[in-house]
């Protein structure tokens, strides 16, 4: 009796059985620890150049001294950090960017003129936002806003 046909069977079906197993010990890695811990990390980064660019437009909103001041400067932002949305408010003279993940997030303070009096309002993640800015030479109020 001849059983040589038998054994490359047996030797492609452990040969198949190593590379599942492989597939699976690097999958469940991956994604057990690997992707999550680099997803987090993207949202952190994303969150706090979200903010930066925020406080960058809110500065750049305000126009040079002038006797009337108005205007409205629209503000792209991201729809959502890490799948979550968000929102950016003010907190006296800072900007806050609240996340449901306590991990991203962050606080700033735009560096404004000393003549803007007001900071104020609040942008959620998704709508159409911008920056407006209105008053006298003296005394100027930027607010945050969804764009109408």
């Amino acid at each position: 009796m001849d059983n040589r046909a038998l054994s490359t069977v047996v030797e492609k079906l452990l040969s198949m059985g190593l590379v599942l197993l492989y597939i699976g010990l690097v999958t469940t890695t991956l994604y057990g620890g690997t992707v999550p811990a680099y997803q987090s990390a993207v949202g952190t980064e994303l969150g706090d150049r979200t903010l930066a660019e925020a406080t960058a437009r809110v500065e750049q909103a305000i126009p040079p001294n002038a006797r009337a001041v108005s205007a409205t400067v629209r503000v792209s932002l991201p729809e959502t950090i890490d799948g979550a949305g968000y929102s950016i408010r003010t907190d006296g003279p800072a900007l806050v960017l609240d996340h449901p993940d306590p991990e991203i997030g962050g606080r700033t303070q735009p560096l404004l003129p000393d003549r803007v009096d007001t900071l104020a309002g609040e942008w959620q993640s998704g709508s159409p936002t911008v920056v407006t800015v209105s008053g006298t030479r003296g005394s100027v109020t930027v607010t945050l806003e969804e764009e109408r």
